[in-house]
């Protein structure tokens, strides 16, 4: 491990986990929203596989935001994939599906920049969770 790595306050990996756990019920939240709106198929213009992982989401982001209170590690590794795919299935959708671009995606935008959050934290919480 990196030394720099190695001394991460404490504090600070508590409030990244907090924040990360906020925001996953967010995704969650808006995740049971849109199946209880729409069902399984809540996107019209995306294939039934991207409409089915989305909706996954719904238990996924609320898993991963219930161990990250709970101070698991499994809640910071299954953070790490849900945003990594997460933010690969929306940048195929806006690139890919809609042909649009990162300045008129508000929302992938946000996406990026917790992904950034999620996976540059990690090994610093991952150090400070035992198990």
């Amino acid at each position: 491990m990196i030394g720099w790595m190695h001394h991460a306050p404490r504090w600070a990996v508590i409030s990244a986990c907090g924040i990360a756990a906020v925001l996953l019920f967010i995704g969650a939240s808006a995740h049971v929203t849109d199946l209880l709106r729409h069902g399984l198929h809540p996107y019209d213009w995306a294939p039934w596989w991207l409409n089915l992982y989305w909706s996954s989401l719904a238990l996924f982001d609320t898993l991963a935001a219930v161990l990250l209170i709970r101070g698991k590690r499994q809640g910071i590794d299954l953070a790490c994939v849900i945003v990594a795919t997460d933010l690969a299935a929306n940048w195929y959708a806006a690139y890919g599906i809609q042909d649009s671009n990162l300045v008129a995606q508000p929302g992938l935008q946000r996406l990026a920049v917790f992904a950034a959050l999620v996976l540059g934290t990690a090994p610093f919480i991952r150090r400070h969770i035992t198990n």
